[in-house]
């Protein structure tokens, strides 16, 4: 059992004891906490709360708890019912809100669930307004409503109809070019969300010839819901048997998208933000009026490359969406995300965005009139070797990063998030994971075999530092 507090929200397993897990308990007093904290921050006496869900099994559980609390405290809802994090994102802004909950787990296994809070903006909470919630949360420093100033309920199952109106109305969104390219595309929903938003959004953009997998909502995922190359299989087989274009994998909330090229092969979901800004800068679109662009430490150094190359500035964040966010708003950027298949595009709203991502990317492979995989050809390769450590209680976190720290201090070290060590021609990040009892370990290299030496490198030096410790 785990659960994990953080200032970006609240995650766990369902199952088991309060404080242990992700119980009922824990979700009212977390879910109470960041009510009391909205009607503070609006300073409404009827404050409004967006909350969405993804399709995982004890969605609709938690939803009618987190519905029940904000109610319980005066508060009224917008319900949007099954949804995608970016349409509750956008939902806060057309309603006005002052507040959003996405209530799902991203990437995590079927027993995981999640709240993800949003401000007033539709954005991520940021680490101030975090810490604030839980410690409100630590004190139970609420205070619920008289039964005559109970919340309502109303409902809005247009939401994702004006988020998908939205894309299709952007300037560099070219509808009619990806109508006339007669495309042939697959996607993988993992059984969420996605099996919902995708078609229609594809529909939207003349796409008919469409083969979905694992479309179907019931949260009963079909493989790991982590849009990863060994996770993608059936979706590589699929593209194949369908002769597709392309396809497309979505994860649980469609915040990520990762990209199966027409013969099979993996795009990288490091590549998806490349690309997509790859054709943003070079567009000439009105609406482009940056050329600077974001991306976390853990991402590739090709979104650099393309950025200096189309004569903008490349800026690093620390991860996390609301770092991204941050940074982006800083530097006046036309377009950001992180190498996990995150894309976000201002333009549109602050936040990752799958579907958006699947409309600009379709857009910029029918302009370019190339297949998929030599489209990815043109970009400068580089191999990520993506790796983890899971934690115990026994584990000093902070005495690792400062343990590699010091060894690799003769290098350029950097510490904004975790540790990063950029070499010559590679280099390292490790860092605690905000959502996973995990230390995480990115290395990259110009090819795999070197990034993945790296990678278990430090993971060597982890290892024996922690052997060192429990002497």
């Amino acid at each position: 059992m785990t659960l994990i507090k953080s200032i970006s929200g609240i995650r766990g397993t369902i199952g088991g004891k309060p404080g242990d897990a992700l119980t009922p308990v824990d979700m009212v007093k977390f879910a109470a906490a960041y009510g009391t904290w909205i009607r503070a921050r609006s300073g409404k006496s009827k404050p409004v709360v967006v909350i969405g869900r993804d399709a995982r099994i004890s969605g609709e559980m938690v939803h009618e708890l987190i519905t029940g609390t904000l109610k319980g405290l005066g508060i009224d809802i917008v319900n949007l019912g099954l949804s995608t994090t970016p349409t509750v994102e956008m939902a806060v802004v057309f309603h006005a809100a002052d507040g959003g909950i996405i209530i799902t787990a991203s990437h995590n296994p079927k027993e995981w669930n999640a709240l993800k809070l949003l401000n007033e903006r539709g954005e991520f909470i940021s680490a101030k307004d975090g810490e604030d919630v839980l410690a409100i949360a630590e004190a139970e420093a609420f205070v619920f409503a008289e039964v005559t100033k109970l919340g309502k309920v109303v409902e809005d199952t247009n939401a994702l109809k004006q988020h998908i109106d939205a894309i299709v109305k952007l300037d560099l969104v070219d509808v009619n070019a990806i109508k006339a390219k007669n495309f042939r595309v697959a996607f993988d929903a993992v059984n969420s969300s996605g099996g919902i938003a995708v078609p229609l959004l594809l529909q939207a953009l003349g796409v008919d010839l469409v083969f979905p997998l694992y479309d179907e909502p019931n949260g009963e995922f079909p493989h790991n819901p982590e849009p990863l190359p060994e996770n993608l299989r059936d979706l590589s087989k699929e593209v194949v048997k369908q002769k597709a274009n392309v396809g497309f994998a979505v994860d649980p909330d469609v915040d990520r998208l990762a990209i199966v090229c027409e013969d099979g092969e993996m795009f990288g979901e490091e590549y998806t933000l490349v690309a997509v800004a790859d054709y943003i800068l070079n567009s000439g679109a009105a609406s482009v009026k940056s050329l600077n662009t974001v991306s976390n430490l853990s991402s590739t150094r090709a979104l650099r490359d393309v950025t200096e190359k189309a004569g903008g500035k490349y800026f690093a964040s620390a991860v996390g969406e609301v770092n991204v966010v941050e940074m982006m708003k800083a530097n006046q950027c036309v377009i950001g995300g992180e190498g996990n298949g995150g894309i976000i595009l201002p333009e549109l709203h602050y936040g990752r965005d799958a579907l958006v991502g699947i409309a600009l990317f379709l857009t910029a492979l029918a302009k370019s009139g190339k297949t998929c995989s030599v489209l990815r050809q043109q970009f400068p390769d580089y191999c990520i070797s993506k790796n983890k450590i899971e934690l115990t209680r026994e584990i000093n976190v902070d005495a690792i990063l400062r343990g590699i720290h010091d060894k690799y201090k003769k290098e350029q070290v950097n510490t904004i998030d975790g540790v990063k060590v950029d070499f010559e021609r590679e280099w390292v990040h490790l860092r605690k994971s905000n959502t996973e009892p995990i230390i995480r370990i990115y290395a990259e290299s110009a090819s795999m075999t070197t990034a993945d030496n790296l990678a278990n490198k430090i993971i060597t030096d982890i290892k024996e530092m922690i052997k060192e410790m429990q002497q």
